[in-house]
This record gives C-alpha cells, structure tokens and sequence, in this order.
C-alpha cells in the first residue's frame, strides 16, 4: 500500500496536494526526507504537508533570482500566509500546498498559533538584517524552528508532555547549525544570524565578516556557538524516548545528521565563507541503516 492509502488520503485533489509537497521535500530537504523515510509509511505525508507550507515560504522569502522588491515579496508572503492561516480556520483550502496543510492539522488539531509563528519568522527575514543578542535571535529561531518540531509531535505521537520542551530545543539546535554552516551564504543576503554581543566579545566586528576571511577570532567566535548546539542537542535527546517508539528512529537519525552539521564546519577548519559543509554520503548511510533496523523493530 502506498503511503497516501495509508494515510486514508484517497481523494484525488488531495493526493495531489500532498504530492507536491513530498516533491518539495525530496527536492529542497534531503536529510529530512531521508529522515522521514523512518517514519511508518501512514504519518510521512503529514511531515510532508509541514515541509511544503515552510518551503513554499522560504521561497518566496529567499528566492534570490526574483525580480520582487523586498516590499513586493513582503506583500506575496502577506498575502498567500494570510490566505493559508485563514483556511485553517475555515478548515478547507483550495491552495495547492495549503490543502495538504489544513487536512494535516485538522487530523492532528495542531495549534494554528505555529504557523502565525512562523509567518512572523519568515516576515523578519524580509525585515530584520541582524540581531543584538541571542535573546533577540531567539524570537526569530521559535518562530522559523522551533515550531516545527511543535508543530510535528502530534504526528509523531508522544508519551509525556515533557517531549515538548524536548522538540523546541532540538529544533533550535537545527537552526543554529544551519546558522553557522551558511555564515557566508546569509552575508550574501545580508544578514548576520549569529548574536552580534557575543561576536564583539570575541573581537568579531561586521566589517571582519565582510572581509571573509576566517580570523582566529571568528574561529573562537564558532566554536562558541558550535557548543551551543551540542549542548542543545544533549539536553533535547533524552526527549527521544518520550516519543510514540515507532517515530524515534527518524528523529534520532535527525538529530544526528543536523547536528553532525557542526561536526562538518570543523572538518573544513571553519572556512564558512568559501564552502559548504557539508554531511557526507557515507555519514547518511552509517547513520541510516542502524536507524531503519530500529524503526523495522519498533513497527
């Protein structure tokens, strides 16, 4: 049985809706949709509805080819999120991303103050260039990650509450790996993501990053934020456990992959300006087969 039948997703528009958004997910996220693919074949096309409502966003957010005006791309974004959120409430849309998403949080009756969240996130990126402080990062990191991992816990199925306070911080950890691995690719957009007072407590100054040139003190400078993720990631995994036992494997697997991001920065010396870190094969294959044994013993 295929896994929209398994979902009790039969009607054909639907299934297209959901479709796509598994395209978008193969396509744009490869370690999530490998990470997905732990998951029983009934709950992956509802992690693929959340994938595509963010992704259609970031798009029209981050498409750098677009001729919009920051105005003009604030006003799509405006526009299309106000129109999903407003099929939430209705509990039907025609959108073709937004009726996989609304099927998805009727089921699961997420809370529909995420995805305002995240709207709001991704209406800072349009607006906002740095931030002061992690406390001010973080107001952006809740909205733009840490919902995510909210928003999938009912899909995922959970045994305490406590698996809450779990999946914001392994979801904020996901972000500030991203965060340090595209150093280089967010200046070409002109943002700094990395708390400006902690930089100039090690020396960084806006004008050294435009440099791009890994300094010893940009090099101090990652370190500390590359133990800021590991210690997110080792205060979130206990909260592994307090998930439904056939959805462990996947984020177990995903935690280990995001994360092992920073694990990849020091392997090329912190050079995040001119490359990519990037999760080797070999590390998505060691990481995969142990963790689908586990998610075959668990079903």
């Amino acid at each position: 049985m295929d896994e929209l039948s398994a979902a009790g997703i039969l009607e054909p528009e639907l299934r297209a809706s959901y479709a796509e958004c598994k395209r978008l997910n193969s396509l744009h996220g490869k370690t999530y949709y490998l990470a997905t693919l732990l998951l029983p074949p009934a709950k992956r096309p509802h992690v693929h509805a959340l994938y595509g409502f963010a992704r259609y966003a970031d798009e029209i957010v981050d498409d750098l080819e677009s001729t919009l005006t920051i105005e003009e791309k604030a006003d799509a974004l405006r526009i299309w999120g106000d129109g999903v959120l407003s099929d939430i409430e209705k509990g039907i849309s025609h959108d073709h991303i937004g009726r996989a998403l609304v099927d998805t949080v009727q089921r699961f009756n997420i809370p529909i103050d995420y995805f305002r969240a995240f709207l709001r996130s991704m209406t800072m990126d349009l607006t906002v260039s740095e931030y002061q402080s992690f406390a001010d990062l973080m107001e952006y990191v809740y909205g733009s990650a840490s919902v995510i991992g909210l928003q999938m816990l009912p899909i995922l199925g959970t045994l305490s509450p406590d698996a809450y306070v779990a999946a914001e911080k392994l979801g904020t950890a996901f972000q500030l790996a991203n965060f340090i691995r595209d150093v280089g690719e967010d200046l070409e957009r002109g943002r700094v993501y990395l708390p400006i007072d902690e930089l100039m407590a090690h020396g960084v100054t806006s004008e050294m990053l435009e440099e791009r040139i890994v300094t010893p003190e940009i090099r101090a400078a990652l370190k500390d934020q590359i133990e800021r993720v590991r210690r997110l990631q080792r205060e979130a995994n206990p909260g592994i456990q307090l998930l439904a036992p056939d959805a462990r494997a996947c984020i177990e697997a995903a935690s280990e992959l995001y994360c092992g991001i920073v694990d990849e920065v020091e392997k090329i010396d912190y050079q995040v300006f001119d490359k990519r870190a990037k999760t080797s094969t070999w590390r998505r294959i060691k990481v995969a087969l142990p963790a689908y044994r586990r998610a075959r013993k668990a079903r």
